[in-house]
């Protein structure tokens, strides 16, 4: 578990070194598959000051199994799609400007150029409002479940983002770094959407074009790299 803490913390920290977090808004986590254990930033540390050993471990159901302090209150969101998505390996939520600023205005991101197409395949989907029957319930595992659902239909490994609607990003990817990474591009794609869309309000984007640039960095015919 050594090393998915070192992963995490690296990851958390690469967050507010990158500008993506203020103060302490935002958190990642990893996961252990194979036992079952999440590790996950602590609610309310500056970043500043976090250690290695500050590192939160809870299992699935969102026990605490090792650490001296409180996880994040966003932890049953990050369980709900570790449960759901399979296939991911650490998950980062910000509430980086451009993004969130999309969250709040309740709408995708729409893919305009080559550069979203290069890491997100189609818009980067906005959640539902959530109920005031889930508001009232366990809301941050009503999050999660807010994400999933409007997954349905999509691949999560070929669109790893969301916006969750009224509040901000949540992003993943098969490591921790690689979540963050995705954070920092998810708030760049936004910001340029955003600019785009005061430029020409009609602006779009060739869905071949898209393909194209999604398929040359992603699947078993990617040429992209070395």
């Amino acid at each position: 578990m050594e090393d998915l803490k070192r992963s995490v913390l690296k990851a958390n920290l690469e967050l507010f070194r990158s500008g993506l977090v203020t103060h302490t808004w935002g958190n990642a986590s990893g996961i252990d598959r194979e036992r079952g254990i999440v590790v996950i930033k602590p609610s309310g540390v500056p970043y500043d000051t976090m250690t290695e050993e500050d590192m939160v471990l809870v299992d699935l159901e969102g026990n605490v199994v090792g650490g001296h302090l409180k996880p994040s209150s966003d932890t049953p969101t990050h369980l709900a799609l570790y449960k759901a998505f399979p296939e991911i390996g650490g998950i980062v939520h910000t509430h980086s400007t451009y993004a969130t600023a999309w969250a709040q205005a309740g709408f995708d991101i729409p893919c305009l150029g080559t550069t979203h197409a290069d890491y997100f395949r189609g818009p980067v989907p906005c959640t539902a409002d959530l109920t005031e029957e889930q508001l009232a319930g366990e809301y941050e595992k009503e999050t999660g479940i807010a994400i999933v659902n409007r997954f349905q239909g999509l691949d999560p490994a070929h669109t790893p983002a969301a916006l969750v609607r009224n509040h901000g990003p949540f992003t993943w990817g098969k490591s921790p770094e690689e979540a963050a990474f995705h954070a920092s591009v998810l708030e760049e794609i936004a910001k340029m959407a955003f600019i785009t869309l005061q430029i020409n309000p009609a602006a779009s984007c060739n869905k071949s074009l898209e393909d194209i640039h999604f398929f040359r960095k992603h699947g078993p015919g990617a040429r992209y790299g070395q």
